[in-house]
């Protein structure tokens, strides 16, 4: 799968198009990314645990990678690509201007 976790991103199909996010967990088997603020559902949830909340929370919900453009920081949405160096290192490019693509650095979860 082209995105990673990170990646600044922008819906382009369903009930929350041209809404803009950051990809916070990738699920490769189903080819779907969750996206920060975006496709919030309502779930009625019960206390399983002492401290765990009860009631009706907001989850994000997973999305298609179909439904999601990357965002370059040059010329917008675009579509990514891929360029190997002479010493065979890949890098990811933006196709529109051919601009790098960041990785974002996973930091460790507490």
């Amino acid at each position: 799968m082209k995105f990673v976790y990170g990646d600044n991103v922008v819906v382009i199909a369903g009930k929350d198009r041209n809404k803009q996010g950051t990809i916070s967990r990738v699920i490769d088997e189903r080819n779907m990314v969750i996206v920060d603020g975006v496709n919030i559902a309502k779930k009625h949830q019960k206390p399983v645990r002492a401290m765990m909340q009860a009631g009706i929370i907001d989850k994000e919900m997973p999305i298609p990678v179909s439904n999601i453009a990357i965002l370059c920081s040059k010329c917008g949405r675009s579509r990514i690509g891929y360029e190997v160096a002479e010493d065979g290192t890949k890098t990811r490019v933006c196709r529109k201007c051919g601009g790098e693509l960041p990785r974002a650095k996973r930091e460790k979860a507490k």
